[in-house]
């Protein structure tokens, strides 16, 4: 008998998740009222089919997999429906949040009577050839998400406390976003300086490995940096009242103008694809 799992919502990460689950049998939906096409042709080729609240309430499983300040929005949205679910589903928080966001979350889903299950997502979205990510999860219930690796999923269980999970994803997104913000903020600074090819040429020379994942990890930042501000200021949430909170914050403000300049005149674009083009 097929499972229905609920995908929310059908972006980059969420329609990798729901295409690798229908192409191993699941059925899948999601909420795509509202949606823009391109979200709706991600839907569309990853076999996710709409439904409205109702009937995500009464999936077997939830995976809420939105950027980081829908988490609690979404939670709140589903509970009128989650809390008249006859059979319950198991409601799984996905999303780069920090711990004490994770347990508003899990605060809202527990008055419904469904189970809740923290989890972070390391690695890319699910593509051919690949066979991440790995979906850490912690909570009492997380042991009842495996049964999804059937499906070609890695979920992998960290303990029995909300919030292990959501910590993991703040760690990891803290380091890998955090070099790529270093690396973007001072090839820009070299780009101001006028000694761009003076810099690039040192890295080739000294750190070509370096160069070699920044010439990834950049490019593929630029269409991203809008979803990854939320993210920096969840990490910065996460380390309290430290000097270091400050240091990602700034690099949430670096995301942001980022990503107004990619939607704009694309000058700050430039010259990282520029510096980072691959010879």
């Amino acid at each position: 008998m097929s499972r229905t799992i609920a995908v929310i919502a059908p972006g980059m990460m969420g329609s990798g998740v729901g295409g690798r689950l229908s192409s191993k049998g699941a059925n899948v939906i999601s909420l795509l009222a509202g949606r823009s096409a391109q979200s709706l042709q991600r839907a569309a080729d990853a076999h996710m089919a709409a439904a409205g609240e109702s009937e995500i309430a009464n999936a077997e499983f939830i995976l809420s997999i939105v950027p980081p300040g829908e988490a609690v929005a979404l939670a709140k949205q589903l509970a009128p429906y989650l809390t008249k679910a006859q059979r319950k589903p198991v409601y799984v928080d996905c999303n780069a949040i920090n711990p004490e966001t994770a347990c508003e979350v899990g605060d809202v889903i527990a008055s419904t009577g469904c189970a809740f299950v923290d989890g972070g997502i390391v690695g890319g979205p699910p593509r051919e050839g690949y066979n991440g990510p790995q979906i850490y999860v912690s909570g009492k219930e997380a042991a009842s998400v495996l049964a999804l690796n059937e499906f070609g999923l890695f979920f992998k269980k960290l303990d029995d406390t909300i919030g292990t999970a959501s910590a993991l994803k703040m760690c990891y997104g803290g380091i890998t976003k955090g070099i790529t913000a270093i690396a973007t903020s001072m090839t820009l600074a070299a780009s101001r300086a006028g000694i761009a090819d003076a810099l690039r040429d040192e890295l080739a020379s000294s750190q070509p490995m370096l160069l070699a994942h920044f010439q990834r990890s950049v490019p593929d930042m630029f269409s991203k940096s809008w979803r990854w501000v939320d993210e920096m200021e969840e990490i910065g949430v996460f380390l309290g009242d430290r000097e270091e909170r400050d240091v990602y914050e700034g690099i949430a403000g670096l995301y942001d103008r980022l990503a107004g300049d990619f939607d704009g005149d694309k000058e700050e674009i430039s010259a990282l694809a520029k510096f980072y083009r691959k010879s």
